[in-house]
């Protein structure tokens, strides 16, 4: 399950300071792993991944997110190998990357949340704005080395992968290989979940009608 994680200060904090406004939502920590989803591994074996993506910006209805600002992402993505560019027979990425690190090195991440979005019960992927792609968090890292870093896209009809991205550039310091690989060329995984029960965010703090005391 996709879970949203908040501490117990920030909470006081947002209700004591921002208890005028009208309608605010404060949603920053969204987890997601293989377990939410179906799986078709269609190249490669890759069935064992978890993401968890802090963001240091509320999350309301109505609102376009194109690399919003985060303080953190952390994310792990593992499995065998068949006949890939990096020669490599499996592999076990494990990244932990600061914000301004994560859009420095070429990443990036996108989704537009539907001004009719109900974010009581928080906000899931049929709530997102579009036909095809509604989400995507691209880990794409230019220069480092690595071949390895996933991009994830989920489609408003409940399909969606998580595969290698175009990672390029550098030279990785365990083979001596150069770095050059296009879109799937190392590991594709097909998702399969229900737009409707997938939760991005969920204990969203909504404040609607709060009045000076």
């Amino acid at each position: 399950m996709i879970r949203f994680k908040k501490n117990n200060l920030r909470k006081l904090i947002c209700l004591c300071v921002f208890a005028l406004a009208p309608a605010l939502s404060w949603a920053d920590l969204l987890t997601f792993q293989a377990s939410d989803f179906g799986l078709n591994p269609t190249f490669s074996e890759v069935r064992t991944f978890a993401f968890s993506i802090d963001l240091a910006v509320p999350v309301t209805a109505g609102s376009s997110y194109s690399n919003p600002a985060l303080t953190r992402v952390d994310y792990n993505v593992s499995g065998r190998l068949d006949g890939t560019p990096s020669g490599f027979p499996a592999f076990a990425l494990v990244r932990a990357i600061l914000g301004s690190e994560f859009y420095s090195q070429g990443s990036s991440m996108a989704f537009e949340v539907d001004i009719t979005a109900d974010l009581s019960d928080g906000l899931q992927v049929s709530e997102l704005v579009g036909t095809g792609i509604v989400f995507e968090f691209n880990g794409r890292e230019v220069g480092t080395g690595r071949y390895h870093p996933a991009i994830v896209q989920l489609n408003a009809d409940g399909t969606g992968s998580i595969r290698n991205s175009n990672n390029k550039g550098g030279i990785n310091p365990g083979s001596g290989m150069e770095v050059d690989v296009d879109f799937g060329e190392e590991y594709i995984t097909e998702l399969i979940f229900i737009p409707s029960t997938l939760t991005l965010f969920t204990d969203l703090i909504l404040m609607d009608g709060f009045e000076d005391p």
